[in-house]
């Protein structure tokens, strides 16, 4: 045989980790099994890094959550970002403008209530008056809020550089991360993982396999009979021109109106519609990436009515992307069925800010078989919940705001 038909022989490697999908879960998986001592991992991404639906987050950094674990993980996530530059050595475009989120007054009781349950998870975070908020935010109209909570620490990042910072830093460590490489199915031995098969007809033998493939999960993994109950639904994002120099004003979560806005470096807003009620389904490699007129006109009227002070305020651009949703609108990191399969899927919005915990969790379960943060049980990400009956939902929901918050 030649040595030019020796090089198109399908390739064959080993690992003690394979981790299927380079996005930000996937890359923030192999980071932190990195910081546990486990090197010997390969991130097979088909694309890459980033390449997915990382790269169309809006990049809120939040820990406002009712469910209590999720804001224990989004205070992980946030001190990570904080230290980005010790931590994975680079800037991740992290910009620390404070959150600030507002309710009407049906909302007031579930407001407190989920601060004191976010401050005993170790979230900073305190109930402000109006009057703290106008100076915020002056160009608001504040009349419909009846109570408002502050994060001081809050603000938004790119969660695209932050997949990248994640992926370099697994790679000083000794992670191998292998782009434009297709993974095609899992390879089994009854009810054991042994590892992946790629589309050049190789294969990566590992103990351990993660599926972080967000929208691609279910289809990925139902043909082995393994059902991750996610719907891929469309979210549209549209950038304001506000008129008007703002300033880093805080991101202001609008829990009357039903939207959140933020501010962009080059002085645009962003705007998102937090009104969950008639989310729409959508093919994740076939989907308009643009907002459609119907929702330019929902930006145009929220925005003209909250915001007075934009008076010349103009749509300067949308794109699209898609969310993972599960049931109950929270993830699934959990072991599976199969020995040696791991999932991180169904994130439902809230992947940004959590990433790093999300990465520690599945080391963890990786490791150890549970999670090292009593603040954070495996129980609660655990696949199993949704045929148990048992979903994990705020005991504190908003009006209207769905799981979201």
């Amino acid at each position: 045989m030649s040595a030019c038909a020796k090089s198109r022989q399908p390739s064959v490697t080993t690992a003690d980790v394979v981790v299927v999908g380079g996005g930000l879960e996937g890359c923030a998986a192999a980071w932190a099994l990195s910081q546990r001592g486990v090197t010997n991992v390969v991130v097979v991404e088909r694309h890459t890094v980033g390449s997915g639906m990382t790269g169309k987050s809006s990049g809120i950094v939040r820990c406002h959550y009712g469910v209590s674990s999720l804001a224990a993980m989004a205070t992980v996530g946030l001190e990570v970002f904080e230290q980005a530059a010790d931590v994975l050595g680079a800037d991740i475009g992290f910009r620390q403008t404070g959150y600030v989120v507002g309710v009407g007054e049906p909302d007031v009781d579930a407001l407190r209530k989920s601060l004191a349950a976010q401050r005993a998870v170790g979230v900073d975070t305190e109930e402000i008056d109006r009057a703290a908020v106008a100076e915020l935010w002056p160009f608001a109209d504040l009349t419909p809020f009846a109570a408002f909570g502050w994060e001081a620490r809050g603000g938004y990042g790119d969660a695209y550089l932050t997949a990248q910072a994640l992926a370099t830093a697994a790679r000083r460590a000794g992670v191998r991360v292998r782009q434009g490489t297709p993974v095609t199915g899992l390879l089994l031995d009854g009810d054991h993982v042994t590892g992946v098969r790629l589309g050049d007809g190789g294969t990566i033998s590992a103990g351990t396999v993660v599926v972080a493939t967000g929208v691609w999960t279910r289809p990925f993994l139902g043909r082995y009979g393994v059902d991750v109950p996610i719907r891929v639904v469309r979210e549209q994002i549209v950038m304001v021109d506000p008129g008007v120099p703002t300033g880093p004003v805080p991101v202001f979560s609008d829990l009357v109106s039903l939207q959140y806005v933020r501010a962009e470096v080059g002085g645009d807003i962003l705007f998102g519609n937090s009104d969950l009620a008639d989310p729409r389904e959508a093919d994740p490699d076939h989907y308009l990436n643009r907002a459609t007129d119907d929702f330019v006109d929902i930006t145009v009227e929220k925005v003209g009515t909250r915001f007075p002070g934009f008076p010349d305020a103009a749509i300067s651009g949308s794109y699209a992307g898609c969310y993972d949703v599960t049931p109950d609108w929270n993830p699934v990191i959990s072991r599976t069925g199969f020995d040696g399969l791991v999932v991180a899927a169904g994130f439902s919005g809230h992947g940004f800010k959590i990433a790093p915990a999300v990465g520690r969790l599945v080391a963890d379960l990786v490791v150890d078989g549970r999670s090292s943060d009593p603040r954070i049980p495996a129980s609660d990400f655990r696949l199993s919940r949704f045929a148990d009956g048992d979903l994990l939902q705020t005991p504190y929901p908003y009006t209207g705001a769905g799981q979201m918050r």
